[in-house]
C-alpha cells in the first residue's frame, strides 16, 4: 500500500509518502541521501534518485525532506515546501 497525505501549515506544506514495505535498515538511512548510496547489486542502479531529490527539495525550494522508518513495517518521507521563496535568502551558517 502507498499512502500520499498532504497539509497545509500555513507558510508552509507539508507531503507525507508512506508505504508499508520492508522498511530500511538503520545503518543505510544516514546515507540514504548520499549520491551513489543504492543497496541494489552493481548495475542495478545509479544510487541517484533521493539524492536529487534532495537537492530539489533543500536547495532548489528551500525545504525539508526527512525519512521515518521501521523494518519490517513501513517507510515514510515527509517533505515540507515554503509557501514563498525568499528573493534574497540568507548565507549559509558560516558564510556570513
Amino acid at each position: 500500500m502507498l499512502k500520499v497525505t498532504t497539509r497545509d501549515l500555513g507558510n508552509e506544506v507539508e507531503i507525507r509518502v508512506r508505504d508499508n514495505g520492508t522498511g530500511i535498515a538503520p545503518e543505510f538511512r544516514e546515507k540514504l541521501f548520499q549520491p551513489f548510496f543504492t543497496t541494489k547489486p552493481t548495475g542495478e542502479g545509479t544510487g541517484l534518485g533521493l539524492s536529487i531529490s534532495w537537492d530539489i527539495v533543500t536547495q532548489q525550494h528551500r525545504g525539508t525532506i526527512v525519512v521515518d522508518s521501521r523494518v519490517g513495517e513501513f517507510t515514510e518521507f515527509t517533505i515540507r515546501l515554503p509557501r514563498r521563496l525568499h528573493p534574497n535568502p540568507p548565507p549559509p551558517a558560516g558564510e556570513g
